[in-house]
């Protein structure tokens, strides 16, 4: 066999993504005071300004009012959440004519029982 054929064959094998991270927050992508940012300050003041919850075939949407504020927190958060939760797939929409914006939270198979266990405050009304 020719060395291009084994090296086409080794390639069509390799999984697309490196291991999966595993479900768990990683506390220590945050330093000490983003810690109590993300958890003690953003995330509370975003739970009080969310206006709706949908739910997802694999997470959740949280509807939130479109002003400028708000909009600046939600980078905030979704900034650090990437980072001590990899796991997650996080978008931003911002809807036309001044409607809402919607935070949409979801991942891999897993991800939306993660959120039902471990933020039951985001998704109650």
């Amino acid at each position: 066999m020719n060395k291009l054929l084994v090296f086409a064959m080794m390639l069509t094998s390799l999984p697309l993504f490196a291991k999966d991270s595993p479900f768990a927050c990683n506390l220590s992508a945050f330093s000490a005071q983003e810690r109590t940012r993300h958890f003690d300050e953003l995330g509370p003041a975003l739970r009080r300004l969310r206006t709706g919850v949908r739910e997802l075939p694999d997470g959740y949407a949280f509807q939130f009012p479109s002003d400028a504020k708000t909009f600046a927190l939600l980078a905030e958060w979704i900034e650090q959440e990437r980072r001590c939760c990899p796991f997650f797939d996080i978008s931003l929409q911002v809807e036309r004519e001044g409607g809402p914006l919607w935070m949409k939270v979801s991942g891999r198979p897993g991800t939306k029982a993660f959120i039902e266990a471990e933020a039951k405050s985001w998704i109650k009304q």
